[in-house]
């Protein structure tokens, strides 16, 4: 299995479930806050749990976050904190940034800034975030009843170029295709443009390409396993 580096910045209500979710998920989690208090909470659920000042770069780049696969700033009280650390990590290059905001303004100006994720600070948010995190191939899902879920899934380069019955998804996945959504390149205007399409119902004969996204259904455990296997 993959191993996974985050680190979480601002533990309010949200930062929190984002890290212990993360956590739950066998991700090595860096959580951090000012308030020793909060730290003190999360300390055992998590890899690495600090009190420090995240406006402070020097004191960031002690902690390696430069490291981690991302860094979710989840600071809700002072947007000021927010913009000066997400500036710092920009700074110390790290791979991927997630900052919360509270409201449009903010949203436009992490924007302007070049954030490209940007999250409100909805308590079901963290499951979304903390799913795709670890499983970055995993789209837009639906958590179900009894551990099972609809999942829209980048095809893993290990199926790529295969069809549907040598790969075997419910026999050796126990996963059901819906269907595919397939990129076609199109000209339009006399320029040619990629469009997404949905093919309906696959058949046994039909070839999953890397650029498609498949619509499977299935237990999370299996899609997991599903996605380990053959990324």
């Amino acid at each position: 299995m993959t191993h996974h580096r985050f680190t979480v910045i601002g533990l309010g209500l949200f930062g929190t479930e984002i890290a212990k979710t993360l956590a739950k998920q066998g991700a090595e989690v860096i959580a951090i806050d000012t308030n020793e208090e909060k730290v003190k909470n999360i300390q055992d659920e998590v890899a690495y749990a600090v009190s420090l000042d995240a406006t402070d770069i020097k004191a960031l780049q002690a902690q390696n976050v430069q490291d981690s696969d991302a860094v979710v700033v989840a600071i809700g009280e002072n947007f000021e904190s927010t913009l000066l650390c997400t500036v710092h990590l920009m700074e110390l290059k790290v791979k991927k940034i997630i900052a919360r905001a509270r409201g449009p303004l903010q949203r436009m100006i992490l924007k302007k800034l070049g954030i490209e994720e940007i999250l409100s600070p909805e308590m079901e948010v963290s499951t979304a975030v903390a799913e795709q995190l670890i499983h970055p191939s995993i789209g837009s899902f639906l958590q179900l009843p009894d551990d099972y879920e609809i999942a829209e899934v980048k095809t893993p380069r290990g199926v790529a170029n295969r069809t549907l019955e040598d790969i075997g998804l419910r026999d050796k996945y126990k996963l059901n295709i819906i269907t595919v959504e397939r990129e076609t390149e199109v000209t339009r205007d006399g320029e040619t443009v990629k469009e997404k399409h949905i093919m309906g119902i696959p058949r046994s004969t039909t070839v999953l390409y890397e650029t498609d996204t498949i619509i499977v259904f299935g237990r999370t455990k299996d899609l997991k396993k599903f996605i380990e296997i053959n990324q």
